[in-house]
């Protein structure tokens, strides 16, 4: 089979502009979209980066929350946390100059190694939520302090429950 020159070179080109094209881009979506109560959506102004300076992470941590619990030996993020991390996205996007840092967190039962994969999964699970909701990838860390790092060393469940927690911790630098 012979092809002409002028067709070869069609093809050439048609297959080289197919190499050339951008992948598109990923898809991150909600993880809890479809669950009772969906994804959260948070609409209250957010103040833009005027802050700055160590007033920053003060004002991070109490008007918008920066720790959600979990319930015992489970990463699953609560409707609760949901809005929590709502909050956090929203303000990420609008101060893009600021990275983070979510460590995972454990309470004081079961083995150092269990505690710290399940610190590493709430982390995680914090980190897509994240993600999901628009804050780029890059300006995101995860770390797992298992058991290691607790609020309060004790044995009755309400203050067990504080222990089960991701702090997500804001940071200027808009990569990590």
């Amino acid at each position: 089979m012979t092809t002409s020159k002028p067709a070869f070179l069609l093809l050439l080109a048609l297959t080289l502009a197919g190499c050339a094209a951008p992948p598109p881009p990923a898809v991150v979506t909600d993880p809890y979209a479809g669950l009772p109560g969906g994804g959260a959506v948070y609409t209250a102004p957010i103040p833009d980066g005027t802050l700055g300076g160590t007033g920053t992470a003060d004002y991070f941590r109490t008007t918008l929350g920066d720790t959600v619990l979990f319930p015992r030996d489970q990463a699953a993020l609560t409707a609760e946390a949901r809005l929590t991390l709502a909050r956090q996205a929203d303000w990420l996007k609008t101060n893009g100059s600021f990275s983070t840092v979510v460590e995972g967190h454990s309470d004081e039962q079961g083995t150092r190694e269990f505690n710290l994969a399940l610190g590493a999964r709430r982390a995680g699970a914090v980190e897509e939520y994240l993600i999901s909701q628009g804050v780029p990838a890059g300006r995101i860390r995860t770390v797992s302090y298992g058991k290691e790092r607790p609020v309060a060393v004790c044995s009755d469940e309400e203050c067990l429950a504080r222990n089960r927690r991701a702090v997500t911790v804001v940071q200027p630098g808009a990569g990590v």
